[in-house]
């Protein structure tokens, strides 16, 4: 004896098919906004009042960061337009992972001619280096550079 497919047999299986696929998205959209690390800044308003300004103080220094990662050293270097070397006062440097604030770390610099290193543990793939230094007059220069560790 069969029993006839009638059309509440298909609903039950497109809401248990539509559950599952609705169930999966949520589980992996709470996964990913779980582990966004946030706005950089706490108020974007604010900051977007002085960000003409603060890029043209920043640029009327006329500064160069070059930088270089490998797997134990962070090296950067920071030329004026004249290309002398400057070592301006170090406010904060972080080294992490774009995705994964785990493994952040805030690299301890030292100036070796002219140059500021850093001895790090950095693995494979790619790192961001956002940092923040202060130039002798008080102007704030901040930059994010997007470096490669091989």
């Amino acid at each position: 004896m069969t029993r006839e497919f009638t059309g509440w047999h298909m609903l039950g299986i497109m809401v248990v098919m539509f559950g599952t696929i609705i169930a999966v998205n949520l589980t992996l959209a709470y996964k990913a906004v779980k582990t966004f690390p946030g706005l950089e800044t706490r108020n974007s308003y604010v900051v977007s009042q002085s960000f003409d300004a603060d890029r043209a103080a920043q640029n009327a220094l006329g500064w160069t960061l070059d930088s270089t990662l490998t797997h134990t050293q962070l090296t950067v270097a920071i030329t004026d337009d004249a290309g002398t070397a400057v070592i301006p006062k170090v406010v904060s440097a972080t080294l992490g992972r774009a995705t994964n604030v785990s493994q952040d770390m805030t690299p301890e610099f030292a100036v070796v001619d002219g140059v500021m290193h850093a001895d790090v543990d950095a693995g494979a793939g790619y790192w961001n280096l956002r940092i923040v230094l202060e130039a002798e007059d008080g102007t704030v220069f901040r930059r994010r550079v997007q470096l490669t560790a091989e």
